[in-house]
Parts: structure tokens; sequence; C-alpha cells
């Protein structure tokens, strides 16, 4: 049995920017795929409540994507997944979200807090000595930050390369390189960057996104990192003999890993299936349906009758139904699309919602039920129209935002929000009980 004074040591590093759309997920995905060809075991996480980049993540690295949050998940619960990591991984990464000190829980501050050291993604085109005025602000800005050096994107030669390396303090390494090359960029949408599972070309993608990344000099291994033992919580059985059923193709993807996770360790057996593609539910006693893209399927989901028929009669059974953000879309009477796409969907919710061109809330958010405190984040493009009062409202992390509405009917429960279960481990089996 693991003792409290254990450590585990694992080379690993957190792959921040200056700011958004200077190249994080690329860099880091062919990092993580390089490592990976070199037979290394590589483990990837994604700062903040992220869904799409760590499809994309987990692709490139052949291992689940965790999420790390301070807020929405804890510091101890953090450093659990680190250690675990730690103690299977050969190099553990770590992207950043926005910038590096962006956010009332940045990637900064979890870079301290875990004692990770920090690498600056840095879009170095156009740029020659500023490239080094950028690197050296970033890395000093806070003095109690490991910086262990820069990245620089989009890069024009060689001759570039050095250019940029030869700026830099000595104090201040260059890490690599990355050529400039439009066949690596991820394609996006209104959410962020396509579902790994629209990108054809993916593993090509990916393969040439390691070659630039090592074409002026070798990718190296980051400095190890001790990881602190922490000791995980025997989770309560309450999900033993629950059969749930998820939700889970190209409409409805989003979903934390970590929730799988600790669905299963309350003794639940999950069963996937497609609404998009699937005629039948499999034998379930609840049903879990997370977010998604529901409105790029409008017609698919709107004619697959038989499914809709089948959350009808489950619920119509008095069995469970939770939805979150795109599932909960699904439920409502119809769903219309920015370009005015109108489609009827499962109608177990009195009410409609229309897609619009602009993120409609974006925060973190606090939600208290019967139960205590569970966390979790919103973020949609979509206005709801409801005849139903809310059970519950939830108080957003900054005042500016807005909040948004829980519902229950019946055995359903819907709402915007994307719930992080391990935070409240005995709420989140509520849902499904």
């Amino acid at each position: 049995m693991m003792v409290s004074s254990q450590t585990r040591h694992c080379p690993a590093i957190l792959i921040s920017a200056p700011a958004s759309g200077q190249g994080k997920t690329t860099v880091t995905a062919a990092m993580a795929y390089y490592h990976r060809l070199q037979n290394l075991k590589v483990r990837v996480f994604k700062t903040g409540p992220d869904f799409i980049d760590p499809q994309i993540l987990a692709y490139a690295s052949a291992q689940p994507v965790y999420q790390l949050d301070l807020w929405m998940m804890g510091v101890k619960h953090c450093q659990e997944l680190l250690f675990r990591a730690a103690a299977e991984a050969d190099v553990i990464l770590i992207e950043g979200v926005m910038g590096l000190f962006d956010g009332e829980s940045s990637s900064a501050d979890l870079a301290q807090i875990m004692g990770i050291p920090i690498a600056a993604v840095i879009d170095a085109q156009g740029m020659a000595q500023t490239f080094s005025a950028i690197a050296f602000g970033l890395a000093n800005y806070r003095s109690q930050l490991a910086f262990a050096g820069v990245i620089a994107n989009k890069v024009g030669s060689i001759g570039h390369a050095k250019l940029l390396e030869e700026s830099l303090p000595k104090s201040m390494p260059l890490l690599a390189a990355m050529m400039k090359d439009a066949a690596v960029a991820l394609p996006s949408r209104h959410l962020g960057l396509l579902q790994a599972s629209e990108i054809s070309d993916l593993d090509e993608r990916l393969n040439h996104a390691a070659e630039l990344l090592t074409s002026a000099a070798p990718c190296k291994l980051p400095e190890s990192v001790a990881f602190e033992y922490i000791e995980s919580k025997r989770l309560p059985q309450l999900l033993i003999g629950k059969k749930i059923a998820v939700a889970h193709d190209a409409a409805f993807s989003f979903i934390y890993q970590a929730n799988l996770d600790c669905l299963e360790a309350m003794g639940a057996e999950l069963q996937f299936f497609s609404p998009l593609l699937d005629q039948a539910l499999p034998t379930a006693d609840s049903i879990y349906l997370p977010g998604g893209y529901p409105e790029l399927y409008l017609q698919t989901l709107a004619e697959n009758k038989a499914m809709q028929d089948a959350l009808r009669l489950h619920h119509q059974a008095g069995k469970p139904i939770y939805a979150e953000c795109g599932g909960f879309l699904y439920l409502l009477e119809s769903l219309t699309d920015c370009d005015g796409n109108k489609a009827s969907m499962v109608g177990l919710l009195p009410g409609s919602a229309r897609m619009q061109s602009k993120l409609v809330n974006l925060g973190m958010h606090s939600l208290q039920l019967d139960k205590g405190e569970i966390r979790g984040h919103s973020f949609h493009h979509s206005l709801l129209e409801i005849a139903i009062q809310p059970f519950a409202v939830s108080v957003p992390q900054r005042n500016r935002n807005c909040s948004e509405d829980f519902f229950q009917l019946g055995r359903l429960q819907a709402t915007y929000l994307h719930l992080y279960f391990p935070f409240n481990a005995q709420l989140a089996a509520g849902f499904f009980l």
C-alpha cells in the first residue's frame, strides 16, 4: 500500500502562450505524437473545461485526456490525477488555456501550485528580436513560476529559427521551432476545433506536425517533476447494479472522461448508444445525454423517430434521464439552427431553442442542489424559450456572467451546464437513481 510520503517523478511541462490562437493545441498534439512515435507513453491534460481540444490530444497520445481546473475540480483532485499519470507515464504534457495569465484560475496558477515548468508557444511569423521580449515578459511577470523555455511556432526557415534562438538570453532556451505549414492547421467552427472524428486526415496532419516540430532541432523530454502522493477518496457505491445508457456519437461527445470514471467507480455499468444511428436504447436503468453539436445534425435527429419514441417511453416509465447542453436541446420540442432550419426534437421538455451567431453564455458555475454543491461550466450559442420554471439556478463564478437554470420534470433533469461529477459524486449519482 502506498504511503503519504511517496512521490513519483516524471518529465512534465505545461504548454502555454501569450494568447489564444498561438498554436498551443497543434504544438501539444505534435509533441505528444512525436514522443509516442519514440515508444514513450504520453499522458496529456488540458487546462480548463474543454471538450474538443482533448479529443485531438487523446488521438495524438493514444491515451484518455483529463481536464485540470483548480476551481471546478479543486487542488487535491488535480494533484491526484497528475500523480496517477506520473505513476505510469514517460512524459506528461499539459496544454494551457487562453494566455498564460488569463482567467481567475489561470494556466500560471495551475503551473505554480503543481510545481510544473512552463513552455511558452509564441507565433513567430513576422518577428525577430521582439520574440525574445515577449518571452522575457512571460517568464518574468511572476517570479514564482518555473519557466522552462519557449517554443517558436510558424517559423519561416532554419535561419529564422536560429535568429530567434540567438535573440533569447542564455537562461531561456528555445525548446523547439515548428516550421510554418498550412497543412498542419487544425480546422475549426463556432465552438472551436473540429472534433477528432471529423478530421479524416488527422493522422497525416499530426505526423507532419511532429516532423515540422523536430526539423530545426530534436524535441527533448522536459525536466523531471516530483508529484506527491494524494490518497484517493473511496467513492460511495451508490450505483452498483445500475446500467446507464450514455449517448456518444458525432452529435453528443462533450463529456468529461472523469465523469465516466466516476460513475463506474460508484458501480455503474456504462453502455454507449448513438441517437443519430441507433433505433433503440440499450437495456438501461437511466440515460445520460451529454453535450455536443445537435444543431449540425438536425434532420438526422428529427428523422430518427424510433429513438425519440424510445426516449419518451423511458421517461413515461419513470426512469431517470440526465441531460446537459446539447443533450438538453435534444429533449426540447424543437431546435433551430443559425440558418433558420427548424426540426422537431424529442419533446420531453416544453420549449424550443434557436442557435445564435454569437456566444450566449460562457463561464464557470456553482450549482446548489438538495445534496450540496456541484461545479461546472457553460459554453453555448443558443437562446432558450421554455414553459416551466427552473428547479434551481446556478451562481456564476464571475459576477458579470449570466446564471444557468437547472430543470426537473419527473425523473428528467436537464441544464445547459456541463457538471463535473467528481466534485460531488454523491450528488451526481442522484441524477441516475
